[in-house]
């Protein structure tokens, strides 16, 4: 039987582009995903500048832009009654943030592994891992067993190679707001601008995608969940200013849910083993950083392999190493996400922060920074804007500011405990 270099279990937009490169380095990979391309999956169909980059350096982003992708180089951010405006500086971010829907995506990513020389097999259902003692050596699908000297799972939250491998989950967070989402025909402005806002109990999140649509995201609570076409029309007219944006448009299609979701952290490498993207880290969709992220760990993760992969001992190393940096890049965001979509009206401390944001040029740049995943968020959350932020939201607000202020020393404190613990399966590496 042949045995590959590599086996990945998920062609989307962690798996694709981590073949793509591999591929190009000479080491012989297969791909496989139970899906058909094109095909959709939950998404906020943001890339963010940083993944633009990767895009553009394995040879793919030319396609991308070419199929439609809408390029955003402009910000709004809404928070009740605080509006922050921005526009990416070219001299800080070279290239754009992107919108486009996975089902353009993810086929072009397909595509362009298919055209490194990858061995790529869709419609291919993976069923279970082959093990060595305790080194997995390969997979299994409906379509017979694939041996490889990595086996990577790139096959999102639900992964099966997670499952298999037994993999835990450490650092997990309660799910926030529910996302839906919908398109639109017919929007007349849609200029390259992203869209945030989180107005009483509800996010959303608006941008011009491919195809010459509109996307609208809004999260609500379990109470959305009855009536899922009323709530969602409700929550176009709690934003006034999306409502008049959307005006003589015409939704098509249905409304998407996601409905099952949580935060997590998983054990992300073993003996022959590796997870990448969702698989192995998911967080609060609100920041719009899931795809950037999964791009930038797949290209990464390929810089650290070593040259021979039937080394597994070097394998295990690198893929332990990897493990690290990427818990070491995703702890801030992670917290970071989980307060922005946090279930509840805006809080007074978040929205006197962002008030003085809005009023800062420099500031501005900052959070377009932090949701790049460029910087980390204390960057912004500055002890001299923490300290005004509290005592103007005192004012106002005390009773209010002061339950806040108590609550977030306290999960500061908890996750900071949570976060020095070693996770499961890396103590001795």
């Amino acid at each position: 039987m042949r045995i590959f270099d590599v086996v990945i279990v998920g062609a989307r937009c962690a798996g694709s582009p981590l073949a793509v490169t591999l591929a190009r380095r000479g080491f012989t990979v297969c791909v496989v995903d139970k899906a058909r391309f094109p095909s959709e999956t939950p998404s906020t169909h943001v890339i963010q500048p940083c993944g633009t980059a990767v895009l553009e350096r394995i040879g793919a982003l030319d396609a991308v832009l070419a199929a439609g992708a809408v390029p955003i180089d402009r910000f709004t951010l809404v928070n009740e009654d605080v509006r922050v405006d921005g526009r990416l500086d070219p001299a800080v971010f070279p290239r754009p943030g992107l919108c486009v829907r996975r089902l353009t995506l993810d086929a072009l990513l397909v595509d362009s592994a298919v055209a490194a020389g990858a061995d790529v097999r869709t419609g291919v259902k993976m069923t279970g891992v082959l093990t060595e003692g305790e080194r997995t050596v390969g997979v299994e699908t409906d379509r017979g067993h694939i041996r490889a000297h990595l086996v990577v799972g790139a096959d999102g939250r639900q992964s099966g190679v997670a499952a298999n491998v037994g993999a835990q989950e450490y650092l997990t967070t309660p799910p926030g707001r529910m996302p839906a989402w919908a398109y639109f025909e017919g929007v007349a402005r849609r200029e390259g601008r992203l869209r945030l806002a989180r107005l009483g109990e509800r996010g959303y999140l608006a941008c011009p995608t491919d195809a010459g649509l509109y996307m609208v995201t809004i999260a609500t609570g379990a109470a959305g969940r009855a009536n899922r076409d009323a709530a969602f029309d409700d929550g176009i007219t709690g934003w006034p200013e999306l409502a008049e944006l959307l005006t003589g448009a015409q939704r098509v299609g249905p409304i998407r849910v996601m409905t099952k979701w949580h935060g997590y952290f998983r054990q992300t490498a073993g003996p022959g083993w590796v997870l990448v993207g969702d698989a192995g880290h998911f967080k609060d969709f609100t920041p719009a950083q899931g795809i950037a992220d999964a791009l930038r760990q797949a290209e990464r993760l390929a810089d650290v392999l070593p040259a021979d992969l039937a080394d597994g001992r070097a394998v295990d190393e690198a893929t332990r190493r990897w493990w690290r940096w990427r818990d070491r890049d995703a702890h801030p965001m992670y917290w970071f996400a989980t307060d922005m979509g946090a279930p509840g009206p805006p809080t007074p401390l978040v929205t006197e922060m962002l008030r003085d944001i809005a009023g800062d040029p420099v500031a501005t740049q900052t959070l377009l920074r932090v949701l790049n995943h460029e910087v980390s968020p204390q960057r912004l959350m500055t002890p001299r804007r923490l300290s005004g932020a509290a005592t103007r939201a005192l004012r106002r607000r005390p009773a209010a500011t002061g339950a806040e202020m108590a609550t977030t020393l306290t999960d500061r404190l908890r996750r900071a405990h949570r976060s020095r613990r070693t996770p499961p399966g890396m103590a001795g590496g």
